[in-house]
């Protein structure tokens, strides 16, 4: 599928550090109701949504010029599997590491997400969400309370690094069944 750019969507300027901690008012995801221990296979069980996601015939179709198309989402998450999963192994390898910044928004440019193969987002999302449901099974009991910083002070445990993860991923479910 090629289609021409469409620029850049309006970066997001909430900040959602709270969704690890208490239930969101928009999707309805508690990480209350999730154990650290079953992150990974609810990571894992929102794959196949993103696969379904992949396969709609609008997934190229922004639905206002200012918001991600199901293609341009699915691209996100599977870069937030990517970047979680280097900020989990570095909480694990080094004691309270500040992450490196990302922008999304920059990465969903230089990533062309708006061009992407959706059959290959579709692969890649997979992988990324096994890599990073792997990661969550390896982290030993004791583990959990680990911290790291966030480009903007915002200090997380693994534990809720883990509940933030998974909200963008449902959010973004969310997002494109609108």
């Amino acid at each position: 599928m090629t289609i021409n750019d469409p620029g850049p969507a309006i970066g997001d300027t909430k900040d959602w550090v709270w969704a690890a901690t208490r239930p969101c008012p928009e999707c309805g995801f508690d990480p209350t109701a999730i154990a650290d221990t079953a992150l990974s296979n609810a990571l894992r069980a929102t794959t196949s949504r993103w696969s379904a996601v992949l396969t709609r015939a609008d997934v190229g179709r922004r639905p206002a010029p200012a918001v991600w198309s199901p293609l341009e989402y699915a691209c996100h998450v599977r870069d937030v599997h990517r970047v979680f999963t280097g900020r989990v192994t570095l909480m694990l390898t080094e004691d309270a590491p500040q992450f490196a910044n990302w922008d999304q928004d920059e990465a969903a440019v230089a990533g062309r997400y708006w061009a992407a193969d959706p059959a290959v987002v579709a692969a890649e999302l997979a992988e990324a969400a096994e890599q990073t449901a792997a990661g969550y099974d390896a982290v030993p009991a004791d583990a959990w309370s680990r911290t790291g910083m966030r480009s903007n002070g915002s200090a997380f445990t693994i534990s809720s690094i883990g509940h933030y993860h998974l909200h963008d991923v449902i959010h973004h479910l969310h997002d494109v069944q609108g």
